[in-house]
């Protein structure tokens, strides 16, 4: 059968230690919660390999997420970081909440952004 590819715990990003020792040199991928529903394929093509953060930009606080991100970006030397979203306006804002807190670590690391649409698929171009 299909197995879970999650190697941390927790997933909230408002629960992530900013210095947690799994965050050292990873890959980020930075998962809009309703993603997590919407695509079947998630944990092969997203997770595997990676640590998570996940985070609703409509109902949560977001205010405290550049502080956090740009801290964890500051002292973790990422890889990379791939954000995840939703093809709704509500999901719209996750990106700007990531590329204000890389700008404010002053980093160079390779960010990404895979949108997933209402059907489940990744939304080419």
């Amino acid at each position: 059968g299909i197995s879970s590819e999650l190697g941390q715990w927790p997933v909230q990003l408002a629960l992530i230690p900013a210095r947690a020792p799994y965050l050292q040199h990873a890959d980020l991928v930075i998962l809009a919660d309703c993603t997590a529903v919407a695509y079947a394929n998630l944990h092969h093509d997203f997770i595997r390999g990676r640590v998570v953060a996940m985070a609703c930009p409509k109902l949560d606080d977001t205010g405290p997420y550049v502080e956090k991100l740009a801290e964890m970006i500051e002292v973790n030397d990422f890889r990379s970081v791939e954000v995840v979203m939703m093809e709704v306006p509500c999901c719209s804002s996750l990106m700007g909440v990531v590329q204000n807190a890389k700008a404010k670590a002053d980093s160079q690391v390779r960010l990404k952004k895979t949108i997933i649409n209402l059907e489940g698929n990744i939304n080419e171009g």
